[in-house]
């Protein structure tokens, strides 16, 4: 049998700050307009997690798969039943 060498990886450092999202990011990679990405955070479906020092809202790589899903259910569902949906779930 050959010897193998385990290899772990070390934790990163828990100084290294999350990667956040300005909303053109969030834009060029779902194709919603940044008027409906305002919207989706005015109703809560998702949320900024900050602002840029200029001003600008910041996401989360948790705003993609809360997109991914409002995207899935829009072909099923109306906007209200949604935000409700979300209600239900995502709530505190």
């Amino acid at each position: 049998m050959p010897n193998t060498m385990i290899i772990t990886q070390e934790p990163v450092s828990s100084s290294v700050p999350p990667r956040r999202y300005r909303i053109g990011e969030l834009v060029g990679h779902t194709g919603l307009s940044r008027q409906t990405l305002h919207n989706y955070t005015r109703w809560g479906l998702i949320r900024e997690v900050g602002w840029t020092p200029g001003g600008h809202r910041v996401y989360s790589e948790e705003a993609f798969a809360r997109l991914e899903r409002i995207i899935k259910l829009k072909r099923t569902r109306s906007m209200a039943e949604i935000r409700d949906m979300f209600d239900a779930v995502y709530s505190p």
